[in-house]
């Protein structure tokens, strides 16, 4: 039986609740761990999820690894014990059999997961706040990989190709004197690598918006600290041409009695990826992740998030929705929260809602919770996927209004409560235009 072994990095508190060993987890991190060899699950493809009724699944322990049959399943570790590294090597090549990816169609990552990222990154311009300190710095820079360690493939291989960051610093007690605007433009489709930390140091206060657009094949890391009694809003924007594939991993570390809220919307792109994550690293904090996708025929829109609660007495509120129309439009949602054993006074709830406007689209949404103690204030979760209710057409239209633009109010009022949630007037603007031209491709 191999023997496989990963980095641990489960923080550890001191009597205050404070993460105190988080610099040494990086460090042995940064190190990489060994890994061995694992087996792989029967069943999948590298188009994704295979629910193939003739899957017999592989010995695993003794035991047959999950087959959408009737096996038994061994379970797959605590969420916050899985493997973190900046080694690419402690990450096996991809399949399309690994649980984290198996709704992913591998083969139009564009050599993401496979090739060299030595393709031009795509051009990042920032405006905005005049108070604000943008640096551009080498990779050999002390800051960078402070507040996040590589969890996949994909995001280890990008750490290991960038040659220059950018670092965007809201100073301590700072009050941003504007939106920091951030654009990333794409102009090539070469398999590429990026970089960006964003660091609200302590008392500050701003909202830095990631703008993607242009064409690109980009595999992106972005570092977020939130300091100690900072406030911090983060919106990625995904309108990027038709052709491009854009794979990123947000992470972000929250200090004590911090605010952060993140914001994704997701338009553009034949398939877009990305990991979003809070970890609370101090009492007190709370974090708010937000987000709104639409996908047409063809995209693959795909959202995977964690929260995690590793002290105690934080909050957090999550709340995706998603639209999807034509043949073969995808979207994916997996949240996870983990509620760790110091967490005492934790306080949470996630929900995604999706809306299927024609046939031939697919919704995956998956909800997990983790919780390793009783002593809460209160958790859940709840999905739902589904097609127009009837009795809101119906009372509507009992209105005089027509059918069609009874459809496009439904799903702009659906969409709209993250639009709102950015609290920039002229994006918010910009976006609902954009969902606008969404429903009218779809003629709705």
């Amino acid at each position: 039986m191999a023997e496989t072994t990963h980095t641990d990095i489960a923080p550890t508190t001191d009597p205050e609740g404070e993460v105190t060993d988080l610099g040494d987890l990086d460090e042995k991190a940064r190190l990489g761990a060994p890994s061995g060899a694992a087996a792989a699950i029967d069943g999948l493809t590298e188009e994704g999820e295979s629910l193939s009724a003739g899957n017999t699944g592989s010995e695993q322990f003794g035991l047959k690894k999950h087959s959408h049959g009737n096996a038994p399943v061994v379970p797959e570790a605590s969420r916050g014990e899985r493997r973190r590294s900046f080694d690419l090597a402690d990450f096996p090549t991809l399949t399309g059999l690994e649980e984290d990816w198996r709704f992913t169609p591998l083969k139009r990552l564009r050599g993401l997961h496979t090739d060299a990222l030595t393709g031009p990154a795509p051009a990042v311009e920032v405006t905005g706040a005049g108070n604000v300190t943008v640096e551009t710095v080498e990779r050999t820079d002390a800051r960078l990989g402070s507040a996040a360690t590589p969890e996949d493939r994909v995001s280890a291989a990008a750490w290991n190709a960038f040659s220059h960051a950018t670092v965007i610093t809201i100073p301590k007690e700072t009050v941003a004197d504007g939106e920091v605007m951030v654009g990333v433009t794409g102009s090539a489709t070469d398999a590429a690598a990026q970089h960006i930390l964003i660091h609200a140091e302590a008392f500050s206060k701003a909202v830095v918006v990631l703008d993607h657009s242009g064409s690109a094949t980009l595999a992106q890391n972005v570092e977020i600290m939130v300091g100690d009694g900072a406030e911090l809003t983060v919106v990625s924007v995904q309108e990027w041409d038709d052709d491009a594939v854009h794979v990123s991993s947000q992470q972000a570390r929250v200090g004590r009695d911090a605010r952060y809220k993140h914001v994704v919307v997701s338009l553009g792109g034949d398939l877009v990826r990305l990991t979003p994550s809070s970890i609370f690293t101090a009492t007190g904090a709370e974090v708010e992740m937000y987000g709104l996708y639409f996908a047409d025929a063809g995209q693959h829109l795909e959202q995977r998030l964690l929260v995690d609660h590793a002290v105690p007495n934080c909050k957090s509120r999550v709340t995706y929705k998603g639209a999807l129309q034509g043949a073969d439009a995808h979207t994916v949602w997996v949240g996870d929260v983990l509620i760790r054993k110091a967490a005492e006074g934790t306080d949470t709830y996630e929900t995604n809602r999706n809306l299927i406007l024609t046939d031939g689209a697919r919704s995956d949404s998956v909800p997990n919770l983790e919780i390793e103690t009783g002593l809460i204030e209160g958790a859940g979760h709840a999905s739902a996927t589904g097609r127009f209710d009837d009795e809101h057409l119906f009372y509507l239209m009992a209105r005089g209004i027509p059918e069609k633009a009874a459809r496009r109010l439904v799903v702009r009022g659906f969409l709209t409560e993250v639009i709102q949630q950015i609290k920039v007037p002229a994006l918010e603007e910009r976006l609902s235009a954009s969902v606008e031209r969404e429903l009218a491709a779809g003629n709705l």
